[in-house]
């Protein structure tokens, strides 16, 4: 996993059109335009909150 700037729109295209599908160490590559992260809420339900701290009745 990794992520890579370029200099040009055309720099990126070229880059993503030649290497997305190509193989490296014997394991295909994919290979795209990241996407902005999105504001995600939590809640109780979610990945990653596991409730540390929480006591749970035994009854």
């Amino acid at each position: 996993f990794g992520f890579v700037e370029m200099g040009s729109d055309a720099e990126e295209t070229a880059a993503i059109e030649a290497l997305d599908g190509a193989e490296w160490m014997g394991r295909e590559l994919k290979v795209n335009k990241a996407k902005p992260r999105e504001d995600r809420k939590s809640s109780a339900g979610s990945w990653g909150n596991n409730n540390r701290g929480a006591r749970q009745s035994r009854y």
